[in-house]
């Protein structure tokens, strides 16, 4: 994401939690800033993608120490609701400006600058946000104001989770059965079934490749603040519900770390009253 802002033609200063990271950058006479305080003293549009509620939060008590006012910060991190909104009112009070910007399409997407982006905030910030933005997502937009970025983001995750359930569940099921799964991953791709899961999952398991990609740890994160988010407003959400559960199962057995197409070989050991 960075390597096209700084293709765009913006100047740029990155920092990351992982030093290595930023070295591809720093070859190309990118600014790495020491600390996050020192990245917040030198820019007027800050862009953050980290895990959890708990990692903004952190970073953006360092970025504020220094920041002037009025700059704009833009996260991109999948957080909770609920903690975005209160971002929002908390930099307002201190003189900054805050976008909640969660992103889609993985890191293929983020390598070929084909995000998708759910903005949340005023229309004067998401205006501000946006030229930077266009230079890695295919497609930004502002849902509303403050934590519908990660509302939608919710909604997406629910989306992802229920064809990923479809994709493990029909392909498990393929290969119980006796079927080419090649043949199987093709055909049913092709037809009515066909998903973003079923093109770029499907080879991973047709390799047994569960390397993420996104985690299932990523994923039970995500779900965590969905469950949260739909409990708030009095959403069903059965389907997530299922896929959690077996993520989580997976996690149990020390796989928090593969793809979540590794759901497959969970369902495929699993049988019929599981």
């Amino acid at each position: 994401m960075a390597s096209h802002v700084l293709s765009g033609g913006f100047e740029l200063a990155v920092w990351n939690r992982t030093p290595e990271k930023t070295e591809a950058l720093a070859r190309r006479r990118v600014e790495v800033a020491p600390d996050l305080e020192s990245l917040g003293a030198s820019c007027d549009r800050v862009f953050l993608c980290v895990t959890r509620t708990e990692d903004v939060r952190e970073c953006l008590a360092a970025l504020t120490r220094r920041a002037r006012p009025g700059t704009l910060f833009v996260d991109h991190s999948t957080i909770s609701p609920t903690a975005a909104i209160e971002i929002h009112g908390e930099l307002g009070a201190e003189g900054f400006a805050f976008v909640d910007a969660p992103i889609t399409g993985g890191s293929a997407g983020a390598q070929r600058g084909s995000l998708t982006i759910f903005c949340g905030g005023s229309e004067a910030n998401v205006r501000a946000a946006m030229p930077v933005l266009n230079t890695y997502a295919r497609r930004a937009e502002r849902v509303g104001g403050p934590g519908a970025g990660q509302m939608m983001k919710m909604a997406n995750q629910i989306a992802v989770g229920g064809a990923l359930l479809g994709l493990c569940e029909s392909l498990s099921f393929a290969a119980k059965a006796g079927l080419d799964l090649k043949q199987a991953h093709e055909l049913i791709g092709s037809g009515a079934a066909g998903s973003w899961a079923f093109e770029n999952y499907g080879p991973m398991i047709l390799a047994e490749d569960w390397r993420p990609g996104f985690s299932v740890a990523n994923q039970l994160k995500d779900f965590g603040y969905v469950r949260e988010a739909a409990q708030a407003i009095d959403a069903a959400t059965p389907g997530t519900a299922t896929v959690d559960r077996l993520l989580k199962r997976l996690a149990d057995e020390g796989h928090g770390d593969w793809t979540t197409a590794g759901l497959f070989d969970a369902m495929r050991r699993m049988g019929f009253d599981e």
